[in-house]
């Protein structure tokens, strides 16, 4: 199996069945997707393939084949953050940190769809991330902050 990953073509011999999560973090060592559940219900796993917020945790090897994947690691560098992940840190949105690269990568899919969201699109759209130390009001806040970055405000 071949696919970018951040930027960086790899190649992996897996099973087909093996889901992307496990590809990207046991086999090349990116560790920035979590598991959180297993079936695609709290969005620790969040990813991009083909530009698409995925569950990495339900899409098996054979279907990322050839595509690009984007992680929290390749979205921003530290000397050049997303402004999804700067406007994070402004917000101070993260407690116990262990959702945040996938609401992060939820945010960024969100507002590459839709780059100024009402609260009620935000609230949508971010249900399926699930955050267990409950800092759903800072993230709403930082996706608007990050939306007007995005627009120049």
């Amino acid at each position: 199996m071949k696919l970018t990953v951040d930027g960086t073509d790899h190649e992996v011999d897996v099973e087909a069945d093996m889901p992307l999560l496990w590809v990207l973090r046991d086999e090349l060592g990116i560790t920035g997707p979590k598991y959180g559940c297993g079936i695609a219900q709290c969005g620790a796993c969040t990813v991009h393939m083909d530009g698409v917020a995925v569950r990495s945790c339900q899409i098996p090897a054979s279907a990322a084949d050839g595509a690009e994947v984007t992680t929290i690691e390749g979205l921003g560098q530290p000397d050049a953050l997303h402004a999804v992940q700067a406007a994070w840190i402004e917000h101070q949105v993260a407690q116990c940190g262990y959702c945040q690269s996938g609401q992060i990568m939820q945010a960024a899919s969100l507002l590459e769809l839709n780059p100024d969201p009402s609260d009620e699109e935000i609230d949508r759209v971010m249900a399926g991330n699930l955050c267990r130390c409950g800092t759903y009001i800072r993230i709403r806040a930082a996706i608007h902050t990050a939306a007007a970055k995005m627009q120049g405000a």
